[in-house]
C-alpha cells in the first residue's frame, strides 16, 4: 500500500509502500478514502508530542470502508462505511475507564500517535472505536467531524450552559463547533489573529454575533469560552474577558507556556480547564446531532502525495477551516 510515514521528528514525512496491515482480533481493516490533517499530527511530526510510535503512518480522522475484518470483529459488515478517531484503544479496568472517563486511561492508545493511521491507503482498528459515518456527508466532508468536530464537542460540553461563548482561535475545530453553538441558541463572540478580517467574516458567516481581535476587549463579557489556539497568553485572555462563574476551556493537546496572571482575573470562580481526548459517547453523541444541525464542513483537498504541504499550510495558517488527504 500506500502511505506517507514519519520516520523521525523535525522532519518532512517520506513515501512509502509498507506491507499491507492485517486485523488481528477484534479489529477491521479499513480502505482509507480520506483522512483528515489535524493540528495534533503537526504537533507530532514538530516533536512537541515527544513519544509516538515511530516510524509512524500519521492521521486521526480516518473515513473509509470495511474491507477485512480479524476474528471476533462482527460490529461492522464488508463494505460498511467508518470513521476511526483519535482514541484507539483502552484498557476498560482503570479506575477512569470504570467511572465513564476512558478518555483519561492511563494505558490509552491513540490513532496516528501509538497506532498507524490514516496517511495510507489501508489501516486497521478496533473495531469498538470506530463508527458508522452519518449518511449525506461526503467523504473530505465527514473527516473533520472526527477530531475537529469531537474534541470540539466535549470541549464545548465542558464550557456548560455559556449563553456568551467565546471562541479564541477561529480555525477546523471552531468552524464546527461554532454552527453547533448557535443552533443550540447560544451566543457567539469570535476571536481571531488582529487584523484577520478573513478569518472574521468567515465567523460572521456561520453564526459569530461578534468578530474581533484577540488581543483587545470583548463587546460583553464572556459566561465561557473555548481557546482552539495553542496560544497559553490567550487563557489569561479569556479570563479578563469573562463574567464571574465562566469556564475557559483549552481544546488543544498542546499549547505553548500560560504566562502568570494576577489572582483578581481569576477570582469570582471562574475556572480554567482543558479537554484530553474524548469518549465512545462523545462520538455517538456528536455524530448523532451533527446532522440535525446540519452542521456543513468546509475543507482544502490535498492528495496523499503531498501530505507535508498540506502540514506546511496548516501551520502557517493558509487555509480558514480545515485540510483533508484524498487517499
Amino acid at each position: 500500500m500506500r502511505a506517507m510515514v514519519l520516520e523521525r521528528q523535525r522532519q518532512p514525512l517520506r513515501p512509502a509502500e509498507p506491507p499491507d496491515p492485517r486485523p488481528a482480533s477484534g479489529q477491521v481493516l479499513v480502505s482509507v478514502a480520506t483522512c483528515g490533517v489535524c493540528r495534533t499530527d503537526l504537533h507530532i511530526v514538530d516533536g512537541d508530542l515527544t513519544e509516538p510510535k515511530l516510524p509512524l503512518v500519521p492521521g486521526h480522522q480516518i473515513v473509509g470502508s470495511v474491507v477485512g475484518r480479524g476474528e471476533r470483529a462482527e460490529r461492522f459488515a464488508l463494505g460498511d462505511r467508518v470513521g476511526v478517531p483519535w482514541l484507539g484503544w483502552t484498557c476498560g479496568e482503570c479506575r477512569y475507564c470504570t467511572s465513564g472517563r476512558e478518555n483519561l486511561c492511563d494505558r490509552g492508545r491513540f490513532t496516528g500517535y501509538d497506532i498507524d493511521g490514516g496517511y495510507a491507503e489501508l489501516a486497521v482498528a478496533d473495531e469498538r472505536f470506530c463508527f458508522p459515518i452519518p449518511a449525506g456527508y461526503p467523504d473530505e466532508q465527514a473527516a473533520p467531524l472526527l477530531c475537529a468536530g469531537l474534541i470540539g464537542y466535549r470541549a464545548l460540553r465542558l464550557v456548560g450552559d455559556a449563553e456568551r461563548i467565546g471562541f479564541y482561535g477561529f480555525g477546523a475545530s471552531a468552524h464546527i463547533l461554532c454552527q453547533i453553538a448557535v443552533h443550540q441558541g447560544r451566543r457567539v463572540f469570535a476571536f481571531t489573529r488582529e487584523g484577520d478580517e478573513a478569518g472574521q467574516e468567515f465567523a460572521r458567516s456561520l453564526g459569530a454575533e461578534w468578530a474581533g481581535s484577540s488581543d483587545g476587549p470583548a463587546p460583553e463579557q464572556l459566561d465561557g469560552a473555548i481557546v482552539f489556539a495553542p496560544v497559553g497568553a490567550l487563557m489569561p485572555a479569556a479570563l479578563r474577558a469573562s463574567a464571574k462563574g465562566a469556564r475557559i476551556i483549552s481544546a488543544g493537546i498542546h499549547m505553548s507556556e500560560i504566562p502568570a496572571f494576577p489572582y483578581q482575573i481569576l477570582w469570582g470562580e471562574r475556572m480554567l480547564g482543558s479537554v484530553a481526548n474524548l469518549t465512545r459517547r462523545d462520538a455517538e453523541e456528536f455524530l448523532r446531532l451533527a446532522p440535525q444541525v446540519p452542521v456543513r464542513t468546509e475543507v482544502e483537498v490535498y492528495p496523499l502525495a503531498e501530505a507535508n504541504r498540506a502540514l506546511d499550510d496548516l501551520r502557517a495558517s493558509r487555509f480558514r477551516a480545515a485540510a483533508v488527504l484524498d487517499i
